[in-house]
């Protein structure tokens, strides 16, 4: 039985801020994750913005967090962790002059959680800063502290710093029992093996009210929230330069354009309820939604230039996040209903989840050597081609192209592997190799050889995002040699 002071379960960008947070002390911290690979949950299909704060009420606890959020990972964790970060800004439209009211309380109470910059623009400020709006557009509160980040390589870096300092990630590990010994404590089942510690964090995502339910607290209640989002080819890459919000509604900040951090503009997403915590189905209706609302912003947007259609569930209990001791189960922190804007906050939230289980007993002593820096990885179609020409002197594998889409080379998919990827989603969001126009059409054989090369498993082994999703089901029937020939 192996034993921690803390166990989180769930290595999504909440657990995964956490354990990199609870890595600072001397503490033993085990992360277990039910996925093949971190961020596979609720984390992959993030739209990748880190919020100024705005949209949010100014006594929420996640309008707090955000602001707070977006202050860490501009100031801190972008250069610590090699973070490819990008501070676009974003706009809040409005397509009525009556509406200007609205814009003015949204950017009172930004400014009362502390975010800084808001100014409401007019159409001539619009009109030279942002050419491709449409006529219907009046007018815009602009948040220049907003941003992009690859929510997948955020995780990731997070997951790779915790471990670098100790802490433990056990994945494939779905949690089916939690025990409360005499003693105090958990003693935490997952994937038939039996963890124990003293303390207990749930960031679980979808299945948090489960997992707190597990533990004894079942106070709560996860309605998954569908939203459908549509990727963009990359030649649209400069149709905004800002993140364009409409006004927000009750539910949901609307249909968005979404810059992102690899180039390919979103539109979307939906915010539709459901009973369903699988369900990741897109639809017709889906799609005419987030067209007609990305298109009364930018007319010019069309239906051929999507390359992709993804849906993602946002884990939603009530209106604000729950960060919390329960005290019906001693030792078990709750953080859940993370919903947007819980990318930006989560290391607001780590942060807040320490203090809490320092506040119930755990010590939080420094740990002297704490590893504060990672180095960031190489992504060709990030550099400039003389820094390219450098790498590839340095290393050929470097120029060995074999995502030609997203311009990966060998290497990056090599370096991947060696960080932690095990399926071919680990190694495309971490790379975007099959990321591209051809998802994966050209590549993927060369891929799963680079993966059979370098883990050593038979190709029957080698898996899309983890057991029961292995492509092929004979190797004899796909002999190395025809491998060798995809390349």
């Amino acid at each position: 039985m192996m034993t921690a002071d803390v166990i989180i379960v769930g290595a999504g960008v909440t657990g995964a801020a956490i354990a990199r947070e609870l890595s600072r002390y001397k503490l033993s911290v085990l992360v277990l994750e039910k996925e093949a690979e971190p961020a596979f949950g609720v984390s992959k299909s993030n739209s990748g913005i880190i919020h100024a704060g705005t949209q949010n009420p100014p006594n929420s606890l996640k309008g707090w967090l955000a602001v707070e959020g977006n202050r860490l990972i501009r100031e801190e964790l972008a250069a610590d962790l090699g973070l490819d970060f990008a501070r676009c800004g974003q706009l809040i439209v409005v397509f009525d002059p009556a509406d200007l009211p609205e814009l003015e309380k949204i950017k009172k109470d930004g400014e009362a959680l502390g975010v800084r910059g808001l100014e409401i623009v007019d159409r001539a400020w619009l009109d030279a800063n942002e050419p491709n709006l449409g006529p219907e557009v009046k007018a815009a509160l602009l948040a220049p502290s907003a941003g992009i980040i690859s929510p997948y390589r955020f995780v990731y870096a997070l997951v790779e710093n915790a471990v670098k300092n100790g802490a433990v990630l056990k994945t494939s590990r779905k949690v089916t029992a939690i025990r409360r010994p005499a003693a105090g404590g958990f003693e935490v089942v997952a994937g038939g093996e039996v963890f124990r510690a003293r303390f207990l964090v749930n960031a679980a995502g979808l299945y948090a009210d489960e997992i707190s339910a597990l533990a004894g607290a079942p106070a709560f209640k996860i309605t998954p929230r569908k939203g459908e989002e549509y990727l963009l080819d990359k030649k649209r890459g400069h149709i905004s330069n800002r993140i364009l919000f409409p006004l927000p509604s009750g539910t949901s900040k609307g249909i968005l354009i979404i810059k992102t951090s690899d180039g390919n503009p979103m539109i979307g997403p939906t915010a539709r309820d459901t009973a369903d915590k699988e369900d990741l189905s897109t639809s017709d209706e889906g799609l005419a939604e987030v067209l007609a609302g990305a298109r009364r912003m930018i007319p010019s947007l069309s239906k051929s230039d999507i390359i992709a259609y993804f849906s993602g569930l946002r884990p939603v209990s009530g209106k604000d996040f729950i960060i919390r001791h329960e005290d019906g189960a001693p030792g078990l922190v709750n953080a859940a209903g993370i919903q947007s804007p819980g990318l930006t906050s989560a290391p607001a939230i780590a942060v807040m989840v320490a203090d809490i289980l320092k506040k119930h007993g755990l010590g939080l002593e420094p740990r002297e050597n704490f590893h504060r820096l990672r180095p960031r990885p190489v992504h060709l179609f990030q550099v400039p081609p003389e820094e390219t020409r450098r790498l590839i002197a340095k290393n050929p594998a470097y120029g060995d192209i074999v995502c030609r889409c997203e311009l990966v080379s060998a290497q990056e998919i090599r370096d991947a592997l060696k960080r932690g990827a095990r399926t071919l989603d680990g190694v495309k969001f971490r790379t975007r190799a099959q990321a591209g126009r051809c998802h994966g059409g050209f590549c993927t054989t060369r891929i799963l050889k680079i993966m059979r090369e370098e883990l050593g498993f038979p190709v029957t082994a080698l898996t899309k995002r983890g057991p029961g999703s292995e492509l092929i089901k004979d190797e004899r029937k796909w002999p190395s040699e025809e491998l060798d020939r995809s390349s």
